[in-house]
């Protein structure tokens, strides 16, 4: 029974210091003084109580409830045991931690330990902070931070005198004192001051400070509740460090600054809180000063955001730095005494605002523009790759661009207005930049886009204010602001900037089919010759400029120089990549994912990219106006060099020849493949046909013209298709005839077959008597001669190969003549008995034609057989 008994005296026990801690638990809403004491008092009675119920059951002297009281002999136990322990405040024990501490670090910068200093005097600093938002900043804290910084400039001075030097640590840490120390005496100055003045007289007051205030009296949850709707329209306060709401007035401005740039770019770093705390500052900003300051600030702190590889800046981000930059614009218009340049000084003192000085008239801050404005652009185009470009999203995220180009313009205005003054040295590279960033905006627009664009930019703009590069309503049309522009940067840049700006102006000139200027400019500029040595997006600009030339000489009806232009591009095969329009994925290549992620960076907007269904329409086009003719003639007449104008469209005319069924075509090279059959038949109606069909022409302005230029090119083409391939089996033709079968007239009949007869690709003459074409008999060379001709050619070629290499090595030396012409006879012979052999090796092999000989049928196959 006595265990049964003991049992329910435990759990009695147990219920009722449950019900003390309950009590305890209310009671620990008091003061904070009380309440650390009270804690400590619990914990002591706690700690004697069970030390007496432990020896109680060792002795077995008491049980149960009886081991809770105190006796006589329990308080005689106690007096011969230890003396009472003396109890401390939570202020004494903080700053005995702060004494600690302090030791520390002398014993440290005995040795010369900086690492170690600068690690204790972290620690110092956030110790005395928290002591610091209980009361006043302890005058021990102000002792150790003048000791330091003499410790600190003893060393400076001595690593100055020893050439002994200290080790990397060492010395990164006492940088690090030396940095922290500069920016703790700002806020310490005046305490800092008192001290070295009279050490003894600035400590002796130590002991009468005033006490801690009174406490305040408890404030209900509603009125804490209130107090916190007034401070934050949501409802909550900022709160910064010790748990203590942050006061935002226009004197603390730069202190909170301070911090974030401060912790900017270290882990752990809330930038969206930072973001809000600025946003709290630019309201309470009063001077022009802090709201410049607060801006710039704000606008970096927002671009950090985007700072990853893949991920662009969030949307309300970039308006609100867009809004934000369009603001600091008017500041700095109100206020011409405040500018912002790149090579200004930074201003520490932040209790005193710089001030206009004599013999000043600038007020300088530090700060980069044209780079704020080259980051948004980067950012908006980093969004638009990232948009699915198919979506109405796009489209609406399209429509930034024309506040983009306003900040642009503002910026391009704003140092236009610091050039006026000759005392300012402004960067002349900063001005070609943003001027850079203004056309590149504008080369690729239609005129009617560039002035909607412009006119958009002007509107905002004070009436006081004039362009000097581009006056107010001096530039009438698109075509002149291109030209000012370019002319500018031709004047005042040069390398890459400079090479940019000639291909942008020579795009804008093919895009609006001036394709006579845009060639002469290209020429003349002899990019072709060294863009290899240019940076990758210049390359990508220049192919560009070369497709949009292309183009434009095909609306012109310049077949032969379209072809040319485009077969750099297009013949390679690697449209997507070479325009920057699409990564293509090679199928034995090795892509890293550093190099695949570089690539996808370089990718154009959509609405900047060039329709490629409708380059290699073009390019397929023109190659069939001029290689159906060159087939033909190659076929017929073997002694001229078979030479090939397009491999692209070579390989898909003998594919295409190889199918044994052909279907009704279904794209665009289907289409072309099939006027490319017609055209060679003599079927120029069904070829024209085919050629119409194509749905992409609707893409091209003036899609009418278009048309009517490509059946007047097949037409033209078709006849010296016919004459090329029929030309054997006739002796002579009538103009009419021709002029009927082709509808033609006869001036351009007789134009066409008098070209051909002067260029010697028709052996035949003209009668103009008659109107007739005489064709010429027994000019065609026998198959062998042909390849007898072929044959000495290329030995021929070999000799003068092996002239070349011989005059090398002798380097021109006198017996250097009789070795070549003894050589020479030597390979003649030699070049006789390789003939014999190779033309019967050649005729025993059938060894393949250029132009398609060994199609599997069709018309082109009996042509060039034939």
């Amino acid at each position: 029974m006595s265990r049964f008994f003991r049992s329910g005296d435990d759990s009695s026990s147990e219920s009722s210091s449950e019900e003390e801690e309950l009590y305890s638990e209310e009671e620990e809403e008091g003061e904070e003084q009380e309440e650390s004491e009270e804690e400590e008092s619990e914990e002591e009675d706690e700690d004697e109580s069970d030390e007496e119920s432990s020896s109680d059951e060792e002795g077995g002297k008491k049980s149960g409830a009886a081991r809770f009281l105190r006796g006589e002999s329990s308080e005689s136990e106690e007096s011969d045991d230890d003396a009472p322990k003396t109890l401390k405040s939570a202020k004494d024990k903080q700053f005995a931690e702060l004494e600690a501490i302090i030791d520390t670090i002398e014993k440290k910068q005995k040795i010369n330990d900086w690492g170690a200093v600068s690690n204790e005097f972290d620690k110092l600093n956030r110790h005395a902070a928290k002591i610091t938002e209980r009361g006043q900043t302890p005058k021990l804290y102000i002792k150790a931070l003048v000791e330091i910084e003499d410790s600190m400039n003893e060393a400076i001075n001595k690593q100055k005198v020893t050439p002994k030097k200290m080790n990397a640590t060492s010395a990164r840490g006492l940088n690090a004192v030396k940095q922290k120390i500069k920016k703790l005496k700002q806020d310490h100055q005046a305490q800092v001051d008192k001290y070295r003045e009279d050490p003894l007289d600035f400590l002796a007051s130590e002991d009468e400070e005033d006490e801690a205030p009174p406490p305040k009296a408890k404030k209900s949850k509603a009125e804490l509740y209130t107090e916190q709707v007034e401070q934050d329209d949501e409802g909550f306060a900022t709160v910064g460090k010790g748990g203590r709401a942050l006061q935002f007035t226009p004197e603390s401005i730069f202190k909170h600054l301070r911090g974030i740039l401060e912790s900017r770019g270290k882990k752990n770093t809330d930038r969206v809180e930072q973001i809000k705390i600025m946003e709290k500052l630019h309201e309470v900003a009063a001077t022009p000063y802090q709201k410049i300051r607060v801006l710039l600030t704000i606008i970096s702190a927002r671009f950090d955001l985007g700072t990853g590889s893949s991920s662009a800046l969030p949307l309300e981000h970039w308006k609100a730095a867009e809004k934000e930059l369009s603001t600091l614009f008017e500041v700095l218009e109100a206020n011409r005494e405040y500018i912002v340049i790149e090579h200004a000084e930074e201003w520490d003192d932040d209790d005193k605002p710089p001030t206009l000085q004599e013999g000043q008239k600038y007020i300088k801050i530090a700060g980069s523009i044209v780079s704020y404005v080259e980051r948004l652009d980067d950012e908006l185009t980093r969004s638009l790759q990232s948009i699915d470009p198919h979506t109405s999203e796009y489209i609406e995220r399209l429509t930034d661009e024309g506040s983009l180009y306003n900040v642009i313009f503002r910026g391009l205005l704003y140092y236009e207005t610091l050039g006026k003054d000759s005392s300012l040295e402004i960067p002349q590279d900063s001005l070609n930049r943003i001027v850079m960033r203004r056309l590149e905006h504008v080369y690729f627009k239609p005129a009617q886009v560039v002035k909607i664009l412009e006119e958009n930019a002007w509107k905002p703009v004070p009436a006081e204010v004039d362009s000097i590069i581009t006056p107010r309503g001096s530039i009438a049309d698109a075509t002149n602001l291109l030209n000012v522009l370019c002319n500018y940067l031709f004047t005042n840049s040069e390398g890459i900037i400079r090479a940019r700006a000639m291909l942008c102006q020579i795009y804008f000139l093919a895009l609006h089919d001036e394709y006579y200027k845009a060639r002469d400019m290209m020429l003349m500029s002899h990019l072709q010759e060294t863009i290899g040595s240019f940076d990758v997006q210049t390359q990508i600009l220049y192919n560009r400029t070369l497709v949009q030339v292309g183009l434009c000489a095909f609306r012109k009806g310049l077949v032969y120089e379209a072809q040319n232009t485009l077969q750099e591009i297009c013949g390679s095969g690697r449209q997507k990549e070479l325009l920057a329009q699409g990564v293509m994925i090679q199928r034995f290549a090795q892509v890293s994912p550093e190099q695949e992620r570089l690539e996808k960076q370089r990718q154009l907007p959509f609405h900047m990219h060039i329709n490629l269904e409708l380059l290699e329409c073009v390019y397929l086009t023109c190659s069939m106006l001029l290689e159906i003719p060159l087939l033909a003639q190659t076929g017929s007449s073997p002694d001229i060099k078979k030479r090939v104008i397009s491999k692209t469209y070579r390989r898909m005319l003998e594919y295409h020849e190889r199918q044994i069924f052909t279907g009704p075509p279904e794209n665009t090279r289907d289409h072309v493949m099939q006027a490319s059959r017609a055209l060679a038949a003599g079927e120029w109606k069904k070829a024209i046909n085919f050629v119409h069909s194509i749905k992409i022409w609707d893409l091209m302005p003036n899609t009418d013209e278009i048309k009517t230029m490509l059946s007047k090119q097949i037409q033209e083409e078709g006849l010296r298709t016919y004459l090329f391939t029929y030309a054997p089996f006739y002796d002579t033709l009538a103009i009419s005839t021709l002029a009927s079968m082709f509808e033609l007239e006869d001036r351009k009949v007789a134009a066409i077959v008098s070209k051909m007869i002067s260029h010697e690709e028709l052996a035949a003459a003209l009668d103009q008597v008659t109107s007739t074409v005489i064709f010429r008999k027994g000019v065609e060379l026998s198959r062998l001669q042909s390849l007898a001709l072929t044959l000495s050619d290329k030995a021929a070629a070999l000799i003068e190969t092996n002239e070349r290499t011989l005059e090398q090595r002798t380097q021109g030396t006198a017996n250097a003549f009789d070795r070549r012409s003894g050589q020479g006879q030597r390979g003649g012979r030699g070049g006789g008995q390789k003939a014999g052999r190779g033309g019967a090796r050649t005729g025993g092999t059938g060894q393949r034609q250029a132009g398609g000989t060994q199609f599997t049928g069709g018309v082109l196959g009996g042509a060039v057989r034939g």
